[in-house]
């Protein structure tokens, strides 16, 4: 397919008229891919470019973990392709599996958090910590994403947690993160950063009522489990 140029496809079978002529749920994976690459280069097709994009992964839904590097090692992929790509991947992502922030939504449960977040966090291959800041009825004002990687306590800074607490006048605060193991039994550092987070919380007035692990289809509440320091 690397011979073969955009240019030198009939018209009709091109990938963006047929688009416009069909719908794009008319279209390969493959096709879709070559839309979005936009132009391929002087030795290769937009379409060899995504039919390279699709050997680095098993299945279709495993797009969602290709990385910036990975695509980069593509001959013909540069850069700006990569990130472009990314970026309708993330959005197609949210579209998709994002739930509207609604002002009436109350966090009043470790399931209702493991429900809302599930979909959003499971298939992760990273850790996401999360902060919800809620009123003092638990309904929530505003969520926050603030870290990644490995959960330690010199990744977690406190000051970033409150900061937010303080500007969006939050009564409450709870935490959020994936073991993207699946096992969602708390680690040491899980530990050591929940108790940190929950003695600050006291002093600064603004206490963390809850650590919620989500795995796969499961969920551990440090409220729940009585595991909070006091």
């Amino acid at each position: 397919m690397n011979n073969v140029l955009i240019r030198q496809i009939p018209i009709e079978e091109r990938p963006r008229e047929r688009l416009v002529k069909y719908g794009a749920k008319s279209l390969s994976t493959e096709d879709l891919i070559a839309i979005i690459m936009k132009t391929g280069t002087k030795d290769y097709s937009s379409k060899y470019l995504a039919s390279q994009i699709l050997r680095k992964v098993k299945n279709i839904p495993d797009l969602k973990n290709i990385t910036l590097n990975s695509l980069i090692k593509i001959n013909g992929i540069g850069a700006v392709k990569a990130i472009e790509f990314l970026a309708a991947l993330e959005l197609g992502r949210r579209v998709y599996e994002s739930k509207p922030l609604e002002n009436n939504l109350k966090f009043n449960g470790a399931k209702k958090i493991y429900d809302y977040f599930s979909s959003e966090l499971n298939g992760l291959t990273q850790e996401h910590f999360i902060c919800l800041y809620l009123d003092q009825s638990k309904k929530l004002i505003e969520k926050k994403l603030l870290f990644k990687g490995t959960l330690n306590k010199s990744l977690i800074h406190p000051r970033e947690i409150f900061k937010w607490a303080y500007l969006s006048s939050a009564a409450y605060i709870i935490c959020v993160h994936n073991h993207p193991s699946g096992n969602v039994i708390p680690s040491n550092e899980d530990i050591n950063v929940t108790n940190m987070l929950v003695k600050i919380g006291h002093l600064q007035g603004i206490p963390v009522i809850d650590h919620v692990i989500i795995g796969n289809n499961n969920y551990y509440s440090f409220y729940e489990n009585d595991a909070l320091e006091r």
